[in-house]
């Protein structure tokens, strides 16, 4: 029998992971577009690391920073209640890490792609930074905006490595799709790991599909 609850966890984090990220990610995708510090390249290597990073590396860091025994784990615990090791919020905070680089990339290309004169024409039109930002560079970029959401949120459905390490199985809680079918490997349940195996792979081909889909509308608009 198949239960729906690890998929429903998984959408959760998925959906409040990529609304974070979002907004985290807009402004400092602006930043990395338009600066020119030589400080860029460094916070550019910051962003990408989760991409190039083992999950068990950066899921062993945030372990260890979210535990009880680490100053950030202790103030989270002592001042909110919040234990941030093998529980959901514990999941957010490492989804956020480990998604970053998939919601930063492809809005800073839109960013960086954007015509010049179309922002320079904003700043002559005595638009501030914010509002140039939020209604001339972004209603521009729909195409970057729908990829980066889309794929965040595809990508946060699939997390294991970091997942398990930082929230573990706890059913009704932690326990998402993906540590769902590790389990059922593991006890050799092959028929149910091959269930939620093929649910991942068609909503991560449909999830694929939109984006694609998407974008293809979109550069015929243009053309």
């Amino acid at each position: 029998m198949i239960e729906i609850e690890p998929f429903l966890i998984s959408f959760k984090l998925a959906f409040i992971t990529t609304i974070i990220l979002f907004i985290f990610s807009i402004p400092l995708s602006w930043y990395l577009s338009q600066s020119k510090s030589k400080m860029k390249p460094f916070v550019e290597a910051i962003t990408a690391l989760p991409i190039v990073l083992p999950p068990t590396v950066l899921g062993f860091y945030l372990l260890f920073a979210l535990s009880q025994n680490s100053p950030l784990g202790q103030f989270f615990y002592d001042y909110f209640g919040l234990k941030l090791v093998f529980s959901f919020d514990g999941l957010i905070i490492a989804s956020c890490f480990y998604s970053l680089p998939f919601m930063t990339q492809p809005l800073q290309a839109g960013f960086e792609n954007l015509p010049k004169n179309i922002i320079e024409a904003s700043y002559l039109c005595g638009k501030s930074k914010l509002k140039t930002l939020l209604f001339v560079a972004m209603p521009n970029i729909k195409p970057s905006i729908i990829t980066a959401i889309v794929v965040t949120f595809a990508h946060t459905v699939g997390e294991f490595g970091v997942v398990l390490m930082v929230g573990g199985s706890i059913p009704s809680e932690t326990k998402v799709a993906s540590i769902a079918i590790y389990e059922f490997v593991e006890i050799m349940d092959y028929t149910n790991a091959h269930i939620y195996s093929l649910i991942m792979v068609l909503i991560s081909f449909f999830t694929l599909l939109t984006v694609y889909i998407f974008n293809h509308k979109a550069k015929q608009r243009f053309l």
